[in-house]
């Protein structure tokens, strides 16, 4: 098992991941009936999706010897309607001050496009990524 997660009420949960015990808490957002102090169970498929993106990049940058401490992604969830889903996610990377080749950037953007939660999500989610170097 990877994770166990607790309906608190008032549409909180509490997820816990099982090998470290580490948690996350969320919260419905305040447009679908919910307080919107957490994260929102969407919010969190579209930080995954960033996460993923960045970690890829650092396995491969440990390889080139390039330094990725500091990159910084911001993410926009858009959703939609009938039926409520996600139905576009921006992935807007600023890896600004960074030392890298234009070789090791078109390696490290490539790595992030590949990631496996990019690779899981459906074809019909719109994916909008952009990195901004300097």
């Amino acid at each position: 098992m990877t994770s166990k997660v607790l309906y608190e009420g008032n549409l909180r949960t509490v997820a816990t991941h099982l090998a470290s015990s580490n948690s996350i808490v969320t919260d419905a957002p305040i447009d679908n009936h919910g307080r919107g102090e957490a994260f929102s169970p969407t919010d969190l498929v579209a930080t995954a999706l960033g996460s993923c993106m960045l970690t890829v990049m650092g396995i491969k940058a440990n390889d080139l010897a390039v330094d990725l401490v500091g990159a910084v992604v911001y993410i926009t969830k858009i959703m939609g309607t009938e039926p409520r889903r996600i139905i576009e996610i921006k992935v807007r990377f600023e890896l600004k001050g960074k030392i890298v080749s234009d070789k090791d950037r078109t390696i490290l953007e490539r790595i992030a496009r590949t990631c496996p939660v990019l690779e899981s999500l459906h074809p019909d989610l719109k994916k909008d990524v952009e990195f901004t170097w300097e």
